[in-house]
């Protein structure tokens, strides 16, 4: 199995947006490619941002990169973003106003495969 962790750092302010864009946007597309999602969950920083993150499994690189080549191949998927930008005022607008950081990690386990 092959995990990763998509994290972000977020403004409070935009917390609601960019759940409702994950949950109606993103979510359904990596789901009809063929990405499993293990849990999303979020975080009060206390300093008017959030922690949102979001582990997904597949099971191996190979086939992550295949479901994130066909995601980002999905030509009607692909202007649904563009759209959610434009309505949110660009996507460099919402990168400098709004979403702070963003990581894209691997996941490796630390419990013995024979258990």
């Amino acid at each position: 199995m092959f995990y990763r962790r998509k994290y972000y750092t977020v403004k409070s302010e935009f917390v609601e947006q960019f759940n409702a864009h994950f949950n109606n946007t993103n979510l359904p597309n990596q789901l009809k490619h063929g990405a499993r999602l293990i849990g999303r969950w979020m975080k009060d920083n206390q300093d008017d941002t959030f922690e949102i993150f979001a582990i997904w499994e597949y099971d191996s690189y190979e086939d992550y990169v295949d479901i994130e080549t066909n995601v980002k191949g999905d030509n009607a998927h692909v202007q649904r973003i563009i759209d959610w930008y434009e309505k949110n005022g660009g996507r460099e607008h919402v990168y400098k106003e709004y979403i702070l950081e963003v990581r894209n990690e691997v996941l490796m386990s630390t419990v013995n495969e024979s258990i």
